[in-house]
């Protein structure tokens, strides 16, 4: 599920402390510091990279002329969501048509770096969210209301005690320190309305691809295996669930086969 673990969250937060520049929330960084997207100063990729508020931030590297549309085939898309049961409630909420109106709103999904990297970037999305949705079964987590997704430490997106924030969408959207800020920017109630994630299939598609971007497009020049790390961290990763590694690894390269791409190293992590 896509949480932007909280460890990776506490390291940078930590870091940013212990180096005696950090000033929460709306930054109030020096002229020559950057504010990062958790709200702390900085100078390094992590402040001034994806989701540079303000401040000398990073320029993004340039798109290239790939057309996502070309490689997520009808044939690739329900080559995926074929594989479903009927009675899944997922197929009748996930299409490609929707994958491709919310993919208006990313034009920088897949056209980063070279054509073989936006064809390695395709397959590991779909990798991710066949193994979050189960070929596009499921909206909701199994069992996600049961669980306690609710980091009271985050002032900057206080939990609503009547709703639940576990996993919803394409990429099982989790934790109100997601919801909030994916809510501010695709133009939704994340924190009030989370359950819109699963009620809006655009809103859905979105919610995955605003995580992909601010979370996942960063790393994955290191590798498919640093793309498990930045959608659920140390719950798999080091030894956590090396089943669920090797599944998303399996989804992996099966897709890059059949976008005639290798799949590249470091696939685990």
């Amino acid at each position: 599920m896509a949480s932007s673990t909280r460890n990776n969250l506490t390291i940078i937060l930590l870091a940013g402390i212990l180096a005696g520049v950090a000033v929460a929330q709306n930054c109030g960084c020096p002229s020559d510091q950057c504010c990062s997207r958790w709200g702390f100063c900085g100078t390094t990729e992590e402040y001034c990279g994806t989701g540079c508020q303000e401040g000398p931030c990073f320029s993004p590297p340039p798109t290239n002329d790939v057309a996502v549309p070309e490689i997520v085939t009808p044939e690739f898309f329900n080559g995926i969501i074929d594989q479903a049961e009927d009675s899944c409630v997922g197929k009748r909420f996930y299409s490609r048509e929707v994958f491709l109106e919310a993919l208006d709103s990313y034009p920088r999904f897949g056209r980063v770096g070279s054509a073989e990297d936006s064809r390695r970037e395709i397959a590991a999305f779909f990798a991710h969210v066949t193994h979050e949705t189960g070929h596009f079964c499921h909206i909701e987590e199994i069992n996600g209301a049961t669980r306690d997704y609710c980091d009271e430490d985050n002032t900057q997106y206080p939990c609503n005690p009547e709703k639940g924030y576990y996993g919803r969408g394409p990429i099982q959207l989790s934790w109100n320190f997601n919801y909030g800020p994916a809510g501010e920017s695709i133009g939704f109630d994340g924190l009030n309305s989370p359950e819109t994630v699963a009620n809006d299939p655009v809103i859905s598609f979105k919610t995955a691809l605003w995580y992909w971007m601010n979370n996942v497009q960063p790393v994955i020049g290191q590798g498919f295996g640093a793309t498990i790390r930045a959608i659920n961290g140390a719950l798999e990763c080091d030894g956590g669930n090396s089943a669920t590694v090797q599944a998303r690894v399996g989804y992996y390269t099966d897709y890059c086969d059949q976008l005639g791409v290798a799949p590249g190293d470091n696939l685990t992590c």
